[in-house]
């Protein structure tokens, strides 16, 4: 047997309902039609260091900046657009150029002394070492 849900015509608390549901939960659109440059990122711990590895495509190793401030990791890096020859006429671009930046924070303070970096096919690889814990330490009371 079916479900019958009597409705008011008249009821415009229903109408408004039915019309905004889902509007909020819809994906913006960009002008361009297209989703700006992200850097996709995996990050690894292990006991004694994380291991992240950030895809960053296009981009030469010396427009990428890395910078620790404790906890936080900042990388950011600018693609650069090749000028095209005069008398070229582009017809379709999909490639993004411009600049990326991404921060996040990890669970411990980085030391920066034995942090290294390596660029290789798109990728950038840091080894962050984490700090070594002070212990704790009780103290006595006069």
């Amino acid at each position: 047997m079916t479900n019958l849900v009597r409705r008011d015509p008249f009821a415009v608390d229903d109408l408004f309902d039915d019309l905004m549901k889902g509007f909020f939960v819809r994906p913006l659109r960009y002008p361009t039609g297209e989703l700006p440059a992200q850097i996709k990122m995996d990050v690894k711990e292990d006991d004694a260091a994380y291991t992240i590895h950030a895809e960053i495509p296009g981009v030469k190793k010396d427009d990428i900046n890395v910078n620790v401030d404790g906890d936080t990791v900042s990388i950011s890096a600018e693609v650069c657009r090749e000028s095209g020859k005069e008398g070229e006429k582009w017809l379709h671009s999909e490639r993004h150029y411009g600049k990326v930046y991404r921060s996040f924070t990890l669970g411990h303070d980085v030391d920066e002394s034995g942090a290294k970096a390596k660029f290789d096919n798109g990728v950038l690889e840091l080894t962050l070492p984490k700090k070594a814990v002070s212990a704790t330490r009780r103290l006595a009371i006069e």
